[in-house]
């Protein structure tokens, strides 16, 4: 998209929680970061989307997922060239189809995992984009389509759990780890979750958690031995550093430490020798976008979210739905750990 002049705060623009009036002709309001920093960098700004060009789509965003690494951009915890518009999931309509593109038209109900999703509408690769089946909503698609798909690798890829078998996974009340208490469910797994209150392990426990101790306590590494009959053979942890120690202690030997996400700040001095002296583990940084980076991976990848997905096993938990202009608000939200479930952006 090709910038044009015009650019307003977020704040200016958050008047009684009420949307502004879309853009005339070819504009599109759009989130753009010129430099990283705190919720404060958010900016709109009115831009040219323009017409598809050869493999691309056009999409006008219905609803857009928060996600933690947003935040991560917005931070320069993952460094990428300025300016530029974050968000990375998103769902909507097709209004335009470029050159080349099959299996879209114009009205498809899409979704999508890619970068570039704070805006109105967008262009887009199409090989990024799925058509959404009936019994998906835009809005859920937009509460889980980054979540989701990250469960799914998690638990059929990264370490495939089987029944019967426990696994330890950190923030179980989060957007992620809800989807994942509903996945391990419906698998027969018996998922041991951790969150950072008594009200956010029942709600673990309540979407299909086998057990669920609050991380704060001194003793949590002991109390997830107990309940696992000596450790588990993974852990998925978002988490990171904080966790990390703990994490590691909690595994039985020749067990997998699976790290997807740096919450509490990235993971560092990790020495094989920790790896080695609790009994050979394994340790794996995986980011969902080598899971789906060819069309085949993505559709099977969507695929088997969208099956559990109309079986009614999982169901994606909303915790807040909050106006596109309010964006640096559900920035502040997420960071301050007050949300449950997913957060989403209605346009």
């Amino acid at each position: 998209m090709r910038q044009k002049s015009g650019k307003i705060s977020s704040m200016t623009i958050q008047q009684g929680r009420q949307a502004w009036p879309r853009g005339r002709n070819d504009m599109s309001k759009a989130v753009v970061i010129h430099k990283t920093g705190g919720p404060e960098v958010l900016t709109f700004e009115d831009r040219e989307v323009g017409k598809p060009a050869e493999g691309e789509l056009r999409i006008r965003n219905t609803h857009i997922g928060l996600n933690f690494i947003d935040v991560y951009f917005r931070e320069g915890v993952y460094a990428t060239e300025t300016p530029f518009v974050p968000g990375a999931e998103g769902a909507g309509e097709v209004t335009d189809v470029g050159p080349g593109v099959d299996g879209f038209k114009v009205g498809d109900r899409v979704a999508y995992v890619n970068n570039g999703a704070y805006a109105e509408e967008r262009l887009i690769d199409a090989s990024k984009v799925v058509v959404l089946p009936e019994g998906v909503s835009n809005e859920a698609a937009a509460a889980m389509m980054l979540k989701g798909m990250t469960v799914q690798y998690l638990f059929k890829q990264s370490y495939a759990i089987q029944p019967g078998q426990h696994c330890l996974f950190h923030a179980a009340a989060g957007g992620v780890g809800l989807i994942a208490c509903q996945w391990a469910k419906a698998m027969g797994v018996k998922l041991i979750g951790t969150a950072g209150s008594a009200e956010k392990c029942q709600l673990a426990l309540d979407h299909g958690a086998a057990h669920c101790v609050n991380y704060r306590d001194a003793d949590w590494v002991d109390q997830v031995k107990e309940l696992s009959g000596g450790g588990v053979p993974v852990v998925y942890d978002s988490v990171g550093q904080s966790t990390l120690e703990g994490s590691l202690d909690c595994l039985k030997p020749f067990g997998f430490f699976i790290t997807f996400g740096n919450a509490s700040g990235p993971i560092e001095g990790v020495a094989p020798a920790m790896l080695a002296s609790r009994g050979s583990l394994y340790m794996q940084r995986p980011t969902l976008f080598a899971y789906i980076a060819t069309r085949a991976q993505l559709n099977r990848v969507a695929g088997d979210l969208f099956n559990v997905v109309q079986s009614g096993d999982v169901k994606p938990v909303i915790g807040r739905r909050l106006p596109f202009a309010e964006v640096a608000e559900a920035h502040r939200g997420l960071e301050a750990r007050e949300t449950i479930g997913s957060t989403i952006l209605e346009v």
